[in-house]
């Protein structure tokens, strides 16, 4: 086996595909039954669109059920004003797509599993990584079977059992906020696309998801307990006041039980690689949800890990020092995103600012000129290194 891939989410699969394709060996270890998961990010972003096109797979992906997002409604003047962040870009898709995750990994597993070298193992959480001679060889799972490979690449997530297995050390860049997420019914006269909303210290996201409103509800840290504690009346008027927009409907929230919880951790890894193991996506730098573009940064990832990594490992010459290329293509731009996104963490969710209204800067700059919507549009789009697929010759 060439290449042994731990988790199958946007980063594991993207790269399983892209190797595959390439005429690498490769295997992805997915620790669930099926990509099936409630609350998992949704958004796929131009930057992503573009890699799906360059793969064939932009027409598939388009007839998923999905909603295409152009307008940002953000507080402004006591009400909701509408941003139209991709106005006026040269870009193919000027659109952010909203698509169950799971419809998204599963068009990715399709095509992959059209290659004879590719395979997908669900329901095999990694337990530890083997080594040999201080060499990652390979990973061990839960019900003892072993996998071995020339790379073993982990792309478990923020809660990456490759990492720790590994003893990689993890640079914790601290979060102010958790979310808590829940769907609220979607009525005939609401505003269109996507809603954000800001309050003394919390704040909620309304993503259109056609007959419903996906709603992540940002807490402060360590908040959600407390919360409970306060009851679900006391929830449902926090919601009212954060998004009165949705004061009608509140009720629908019938228990804690019914949503989900997030604990928001930022962090990236020292150093992404050691001796045939390589980390990507949240493995190696996770993200705020702020702009919901983690998935397009494993994305991204996967396409730049691709790009380096195929040609030594079909000529059987991989070393560290490709894995550290890696590493440098990619760590500039997530170190750049976790910056962008404490900086607007930490002046949207500032406690003592008004109720519902943005920064006065911003809404300044919202009001008068379009510096917001190009910046909001690019880093939406595109963040800081956009990948493009390289065709490896065999």
């Amino acid at each position: 086996m060439n290449v042994v891939i731990a988790g199958g989410g946007p980063a594991g699969m993207m790269l399983g595909l892209l190797l595959a394709r390439a005429g690498v060996e490769v295997a992805v270890l997915e620790k669930h039954e099926d990509f099936l998961r409630d609350f998992r990010g949704d958004t796929v972003h131009p930057s992503t669109l573009e890699a799906l096109d360059e793969l064939g797979l932009a027409e598939r992906f388009h007839q998923l059920r999905h909603r295409k997002v152009t307008t940002l409604n953000v507080p402004l003047g006591g009400g909701l004003a509408p941003i139209e962040a991709f106005a006026g870009m040269k870009v193919k898709f000027p659109y952010i797509a909203f698509v169950p995750q799971w419809d998204f990994l599963n068009l990715l597993a399709e095509e992959a599993q059209r290659f004879p070298n590719f395979t997908l193992h669900m329901s095999t959480p990694v337990r530890d990584v083997i080594r040999r001679v201080g060499k990652v060889v390979g990973v061990r799972c839960d019900d003892g079977r072993e996998f071995h490979a020339d790379l073993v690449v982990g792309a478990d997530g923020r809660n990456s059992a490759v990492r720790q297995a590994a003893g990689m050390q993890v640079h914790e860049l601290g979060a102010p906020i958790d979310v808590i997420w829940f769907r609220m019914t979607r009525h005939a006269g609401d505003q269109e696309n996507l809603v954000f909303q800001l309050a003394r210290g919390r704040g909620m996201v309304a993503i259109d998801r056609g007959e419903f409103w996906q709603c992540g509800y940002l807490i402060g840290k360590s908040g959600f307990d407390g919360w409970k504690a306060k009851g679900i009346e006391a929830f449902r008027r926090d919601v009212a006041q954060v998004a009165p927009m949705f004061a009608d409907r509140t009720g629908e929230l019938a228990s804690f039980e019914v949503m989900g919880f997030l604990e928001v951790r930022v962090n990236r890894l020292k150093t992404w690689h050691q001796p045939g193991l390589l980390c990507i996506g949240d493995a190696a730098h996770a993200m705020s949800p702020v702009g919901g573009v983690g998935i397009n940064l494993a994305v991204q990832d996967a396409i730049a890990a691709a790009n380096i990594l195929t040609r030594p490992l079909l000529d059987g010459t991989l070393d560290d020092s490709d894995l550290a290329a890696v590493e440098r293509r990619r760590e500039w731009p997530a170190v750049l995103t976790q910056r962008v996104q404490g900086i607007l963490q930490r002046q949207a969710f500032d406690d003592k600012r008004k109720d519902g209204q943005l920064p006065a800067l911003a809404r300044f700059l919202i009001q008068r000129t379009a510096i917001p919507r190009y910046l909001a549009g690019r880093f939406l789009a595109f963040g800081f290194r956009p990948e493009h697929i390289q065709e490896v010759p065999r």
